[in-house]
């Protein structure tokens, strides 16, 4: 792919001419999908696919377009001269744009993952086995994810990433199950198999008559799965500079009033160590790592080029969301937390979730799949969904016990239009008096 979009790239960008300059940007992907059901394999196929995003840019005026490529090299270079026609005809009809940035810098580089990726056929006899005598419904995902960038100014940069994601349930009944992800850019046998044991383990709990729990606070341990949902939506309006400037910011109470959370949080944008590419659609390069909480104390935002330009501030973003949010480990080892949690609540996945009051930084959501009543250290019983609304600062703040040493890499699992490249890598959460409302 990157041999065929730099030559597509030099011709297109040849027909550049005065003061036009003409951003390239790229992806694609060579996928693997493999969807099942009651153990077996119900669907399998792959994709191939490429997207050419083409924006010319005039003074302060600039359009955009965006063309799927065919893989035919000569009918893709006469769809993106025709598209650049197109767009010359029309960029004066359209206002300037006062917040337009791209890099003019050229800062050419390559960042191309190595492919340690198991054979399809290895990871479906894996989960197969896996599902031998249970109900297994997920999906696997795997294969190569792919960007570049181009400019008439004359930078190249290219990313490639390759990844797995397994992502499957041990169905028992109703709205009972076991949700279970592994994923990563190389396949551990023994890893695999730790986390089948603990499904394993929690579908023959969930067979047990389900408790139900009266509202109130309790002792909960929140997994790496449940903790990525309560950190995406905190992702979105909580770490971008222009939600900051505008006091739109869910972290508001951080920025006006020194709120802080607990010392051991520290959350980073780990560019380097995710799977997205580290350069944006303008050309500018990422920084390894964004450091925006650090000892539970706000320290950088994520700034778009827009942001940039508006408020004077360098890039170092495309959008102003995390997309490979990292959060620091703690000293809790995992085979230690049942200990820990004692009696309490043992949550595997949440969802459904929202502010409930933006400006505190509350969040309302639901439990869902295989939530465990635990006591004294052993888990007693399932329990029923219920719901939960809490603030970010007590949840990470002062009723945070403890973290986890060990953290899942958690890819994101939407396709579409293409597999995403946003990721987490977060430990478990130990919290003290977690408020459920029903």
């Amino acid at each position: 792919m990157q041999e065929a979009f730099y030559a597509l790239a030099d011709d297109v960008l040849a027909g550049v001419s005065g003061e036009e300059v003409l951003l390239l940007s790229f992806a694609g992907e060579e996928s693997d999908f493999v969807r099942f059901n009651h153990s077996k394999v119900r669907q399998a196929g792959s994709v191939s696919q490429r997207e050419l995003g083409m924006e010319l840019i005039v003074g302060q005026r600039h359009l955009r377009s965006v063309l799927t490529l065919s893989g035919d090299a000569e009918m893709d270079r006469a769809r993106s001269a025709a598209t650049l026609a197109e767009l010359r005809e029309r960029i004066a009809h359209v206002p300037e744009d006062p917040h337009l940035l791209y890099a003019t810098e050229v800062r050419s580089g390559e960042a191309v993952g190595e492919d340690r990726l198991p054979a399809r056929e290895d990871a479906v006899d894996a989960a197969l086995a896996a599902g031998e005598g249970k109900d297994l419904v997920g999906l696997l995902g795997r294969g190569g994810v792919f960007a570049g960038f181009a400019n008439s100014l004359g930078q190249r940069n290219w990313f490639g990433s390759h990844t797995f994601h397994l992502e499957w349930c041990f169905y028992h009944a109703a709205d009972k199950a076991v949700k279970t992800a592994y994923a990563g850019f190389e396949w551990d046998d023994a890893a695999f198999a730790r986390k089948v044991a603990t499904a394993g383990e929690q579908l023959e709990v969930l067979r047990q008559p389900a408790k139900t729990i009266e509202p109130g606070e309790y002792r909960v341990y929140l997994t790496p799965d449940a903790m990525r949902e309560y950190m995406e939506l905190l992702s979105w309006g909580g770490f971008g500079l222009k939600d900051h400037r505008t006091k739109s910011t869910s972290l508001l109470k951080m920025i006006e009033d020194g709120a802080t959370l607990a010392d051991s949080v520290t959350l980073r944008e780990n560019t380097a160590e995710g799977m997205s590419p580290n350069f944006t659609d303008s050309g500018f390069l990422k920084p390894d790592k964004v450091t925006l909480i650090e000892a539970g104390r706000y320290r950088d935002c994520l700034v778009s080029p827009r942001s940039a330009k508006e408020y004077r501030q360098p890039c170092n973003t495309d959008a102003e969301y995390p997309v490979s949010l990292d959060m620091a480990g703690g000293s809790l080892a995992a085979g230690d937390v049942l200990g820990r949690l004692g009696t309490g609540l043992y949550v595997n996945q949440l969802w459904y979730l929202n502010y409930s009051d933006m400006p505190a930084c509350r969040i309302t959501g639901m439990t869902r799949f295989a939530t465990f009543w635990v006591e004294g250290g052993q888990v007693a019983a399932p329990v029923n969904v219920m719901r939960f609304d809490e603030t970010a600062y007590r949840v990470l703040g002062e009723n945070l016990l403890a973290l986890t040493a060990e953290r899942d890499f958690l890819p994101c699992g939407e396709t579409y239009g293409a597999r995403s490249t946003r990721s987490v890598r977060l430990p478990g959460a130990l919290v003290e008096g977690f408020r459920f409302t029903l």
